[in-house]
């Protein structure tokens, strides 16, 4: 297929990852919107996180079933138009003012995002020439990171219009706060209708488009279960290193604001502001990477990157006032290849356990569940916030290690798939 014929699929492509990183990224504009509006405690309003994470758990391995068994484009429509499914369901839950209501539709979004992204991933990184593969990725993550940026703002913009502050429901009586918190709930029905809207739009666009087709050459032998694919040391090493390295981008994401107001003694409404800034230099990173990677081996740039991230951890431990906050928007410049470069690298040469491969990496993505706990854990056994910057230093450790050798292949060399025109 010609490179002219590939760029308009790759954009196609591409537009994908920007819509599922704003949906990922309206969830702190709903935890705290949510937690309001339902009167709930701190543990209940983190269960937006836990139905997000628990779907992409339980979720990716039917994903990857569902590639092998129909294609990527079929993978792709079923995922958008779940996800619009989702979408739409904040309607009614919003009307019936059930907290477990959002929840649903929160797990069913989340299924959604996870066939795109079990589907999005290896297509993207197939669709060209085998050794740009990473720095095609990761320019298509790129648009992902963009979002982290700008849907925090639009949300807050949109969702967080009718926001009551604690005072001014305190003033009212029992009757108009009911009211009142549920307008609050109700102003996510119009933002995650146009959502939907876009997402069935999208879906159409794809069915009526002629998307090359990822096809293996004679000879090739695709994979019957998923522990044969498990048999290649890299994915199995790539699957490690992005359960750690999502568990550490959640810490360092989810938790700035109240890392922000403990250790730089910032109030939360500044601290939202830098952490925009986290966004912003994430998002740079992305570019900025993928330019490097015309230049620099992908592994090296990875290793690299973990390394200095390692040594910002111990200044996000040790450091004090507005350097532990400057230390971690450094951090997140240095953390923007590491998703979609581990990706890239572990389903590399997997041929026929491609569509597997791409379902553990997602699987993996549970490590965003667990982590962030177990720096909660830390924090709070310390008496010290900073403390918990254990866990993100240890994950990074770990993606050094695959930057480094764990991304080896040493499986046995069959030969390269290649698109086709369909």
């Amino acid at each position: 297929m010609t490179k002219n014929k590939s760029l308009f699929p790759f954009i196609l492509i591409t537009s994908l990852f920007f819509l599922w990183g704003f949906a990922h990224n309206l969830d702190p504009i709903l935890i705290p919107h949510l937690k309001k509006s339902f009167t709930l405690t701190t543990v209940e309003a983190t269960l937006v996180d836990s139905a997000v994470f628990i779907a992409y758990f339980l979720m990716a391995l039917p994903a990857g079933f569902m590639m092998k068994r129909y294609g990527y484009k079929a993978g792709i429509i079923t995922g958008l138009l779940v996800f619009a499914c989702g979408s739409y369901l904040f309607i009614p839950a919003a009307n019936t003012q059930q907290y477990a209501f959002f929840l649903v539709a929160l797990f069913i979004i989340a299924c959604g995002l996870t066939i795109l992204e079990t589907a999005a991933n290896p297509y993207a990184s197939s669709l060209g020439a085998p050794e740009t593969a990473t720095q095609r990725l990761n320019f298509a993550q790129s648009f992902n990171g963009l979002s982290t940026t700008l849907a925090p703002i639009v949300g807050a913009k949109v969702i967080l219009t009718r926001d009551f502050t604690p005072a001014q429901l305190h003033g009212m009586t029992a009757g108009a706060r009911k009211l009142a918190l549920a307008a609050e709930a109700s102003s996510v029905k119009m933002p995650y209708f146009i959502l939907g809207s876009v997402l069935v739009l999208i879906a159409i666009l794809f069915a009526f488009t002629r998307l090359p087709k990822i096809q293996h050459r004679e000879g090739h032998t695709a994979s019957k279960s998923i522990f044969h694919a498990l048999k290649h040391r890299h994915l199995a090493w790539s699957v490690v290193a992005q359960f750690f390295y999502v568990g550490g981008q959640v810490c360092v994401f989810s938790l700035f604001i109240l890392y922000a107001t403990k250790a730089a003694g910032l109030q939360e409404e500044k601290a939202a502001y830098y952490l925009g800034a986290c966004g912003l230099a994430f998002v740079i990173g992305r570019f900025i990477g993928t330019f490097l990677m015309r230049y620099y081996s992908s592994t090296r740039l990875l290793a690299a990157y973990a390394g200095i991230n390692i040594l910002l951890c111990t200044v996000a431990i040790w450091g004090h006032g507005m350097t532990t906050i400057y230390t971690i928007i450094v951090m997140c410049f240095f953390m923007s290849i590491m998703f979609p470069t581990i990706f890239a690298l572990g389903i590399k040469e997997l041929r026929g356990d491609t569509e597997f491969g791409s379902s553990l990496i997602i699987m993996s993505i549970v490590g965003g569940a667990i982590l962030p706990r177990v720096f909660g854990y830390i924090s709070d056994a310390t008496g010290n916030i900073q403390y918990g910057y254990a866990v993100p230093l240890v994950c990074f450790i770990v993606v050094a290690y695959f930057g480094l050798r764990g991304h080896r292949v040493n499986a046995r060399q069959e030969t390269l798939s290649a698109p086709v025109s369909i």
